[in-house]
């Protein structure tokens, strides 16, 4: 079988354009895999969901009758952890629907109420 001299060189150049093009498409113009993307769309989900749920935590915590109260114990605990943490127990991330808190409304609620406003 005889093959073009010009075959080994083409087959070589094809090779490393096709890595080449790879190379830039996945570094500089954004192309992801299918996993990556699936990752990302999570993410930016669970940012949505917190920043809508967060103003209705925030709600529920100065509709009870002793807002006011509360809003100064919650001001007395030290870190952001401990006031997540008092957000939880006393109720006002736990959204209709769901038995259990979520810790990132938690979190979101209590930097809005320690807020200065």
């Amino acid at each position: 079988m005889n093959i073009h001299p010009g075959f080994k060189p083409a087959l070589w150049g094809a090779a490393v354009g096709a890595v080449g093009i790879a190379v830039v498409g996945f570094s500089a113009l954004g192309w992801t895999l299918d996993s990556t993307a699936d990752r990302i769309a999570n993410e930016r989900a669970e940012v949505a969901v917190v920043a809508a749920l967060a103003p209705i935590c925030v709600a529920k915590f100065e509709a009870q009758a002793d807002a006011s109260k509360r809003l100064a114990q919650f001001k007395k605990v030290a870190t952001s952890w401990e006031q997540s943490s008092f957000i939880e127990n006393g109720g006002w991330a736990t959204m209709p629907g769901s038995v259990t808190p979520n810790t990132a409304v938690a979190h979101a609620c209590a930097e809005k109420l320690g807020s200065p406003t």
